[in-house]
């Protein structure tokens, strides 16, 4: 009997942990006409904002995170002389000072409850106020309004399409040649086994939401692939026809040993950016804007294990050869004790559902009524918008 609990409490454990870091990683593009391009990078697993851009000039940050925090004499890379980069993420300093990189601090979406991966990645992709209000994706949602004249058409490399655009506009699946078989129907089996059990069947099936297509062995996606193939195939098929591309980078979740664990996941995002700058090219970057976002923050305390938990406001990234970039946008609402939400968390001062509808508006001259009743119900957008200017 204890093996059979120790087993279940096991199972439990790593069916959230695939909802956190799915591994495989599908990539999706739609085609338009136009010139402008967006690509969206879903950050899963809850990114650390605040070691990704710490404040090092923030009186209090190196005591709230003794192990963690860094400063310029310790190898944090000075952006502005209060924030500073991570140098796991070096290799975008020079986007930064560029003018084409661009952080924004303290914004989240209006999730706010037991911070899930499940329920925060949910309204992250659909872009609704409350968990599982919408079914389908907000970039889904905006192909059906963006100015255009053809068929709206969207691919997706890989098995199925990632909540962020899956919904009613036209969608095409380039299958990977992997052999899934043998993990689907061990999953199939799983299913049908603990149907009865309300614990298992509700992890299974939350698991399975979360990781939909992620039934893969290798930790890099299908075939080992790396993150700079998959920015690479995506800058590649951006020049073509495609005008928006979507794809995940995962391993944010750093409840333990964060020092170590960080790393990883902060040079992927680096190499991502870089690769997919590389592969369009001056001209077609220079029409680009990527958006990376995350479902939630980590808490600004550092925990007993080296590492941090779930928070609320995160850090998100736009990058692009077009953007008014080498800022910290957002309002910081700072450390003390009093400026916390909760006590623990970064307080939200914007809703990253905002910074996507600007982005969008930006992009594919969205309107600002679209925006804010069929993409991002309740969202509070204007052409005022704050992030218009970035």
């Amino acid at each position: 009997m204890n093996d059979m609990v120790l087993s279940r409490r096991g199972f439990l454990a790593s069916a959230c942990c695939l909802a956190a870091a799915p591994i495989f990683t599908p990539v999706t593009f739609a085609a338009m006409p136009g010139d402008n391009r967006f690509v969206t990078i879903v950050l899963r697993g809850a990114m650390d904002g605040l070691a990704l851009v710490q404040p090092y000039g923030e009186a209090g940050f190196s005591a709230l995170r003794p192990t963690l925090a860094l400063t310029p004499d310790s190898g944090l890379l000075d952006l502005d002389g209060h924030f500073g980069l991570h140098p796991a993420a070096a290799d975008l300093l020079p986007l930064w000072k560029s003018r084409e990189l661009a952080f924004v601090q303290a914004v989240s979406t209006p999730y706010r409850d037991q911070r899930s991966h499940f329920d925060g990645q949910d309204m992250l992709e659909s872009g609704g106020e409350h968990v599982q209000e919408e079914k389908t994706g907000w970039l889904n949602r905006a192909l059906a309004v963006i100015p255009r004249s053809d068929p709206r058409k969207a691919i997706d490399i890989n098995t199925s399409t990632e909540l962020i655009l899956s919904g009613p506009s036209n969608v095409d699946v380039w299958a990977s040649d992997s052999d899934l078989g043998s993990a689907k129907d061990e999953m199939q089996f799983l299913k049908r086994l603990y149907a009865d059990d309300p614990a298992f069947a509700k992890a299974m099936e939350e698991a399975t939401r979360a990781n939909a297509a992620s039934m893969m062995t290798e930790p890099d996606g299908p075939r080992g692939e790396k993150i700079a193939d998959i920015a690479a195939l995506a800058g590649k098929m951006l020049k073509g026809d495609y005008r928006i591309a979507s794809f995940s980078i995962t391993g944010w979740d750093t409840h333990v040993a964060q020092v170590g664990q960080f790393k990883r996941p902060a040079q992927d995002l680096a190499e991502a950016i870089t690769t997919l700058k590389a592969t369009l090219g001056p001209d077609v970057w220079a029409k680009t804007v990527v958006l990376a976002m995350t479902e939630f923050g980590r808490t600004v305390r550092e925990n007993g294990s080296g590492g941090t938990d779930h928070g609320t406001g995160g850090c998100a990234v736009l990058a692009g050869g077009g953007i008014n970039g080498g800022r910290i946008l957002g309002r910081w609402p700072g450390l003390a004790e009093q400026q916390l939400l909760d006590g623990r968390d970064l307080a939200p001062t914007a809703d990253v559902r905002e910074l996507a509808a600007a982005m969008l508006y930006r992009q594919f001259d969205v309107s600002a009524d679209d925006l804010t009743s069929r993409i991002f119900p309740g969202v509070s957008f204007d052409k005022g918008s704050q992030f218009l200017r970035a």
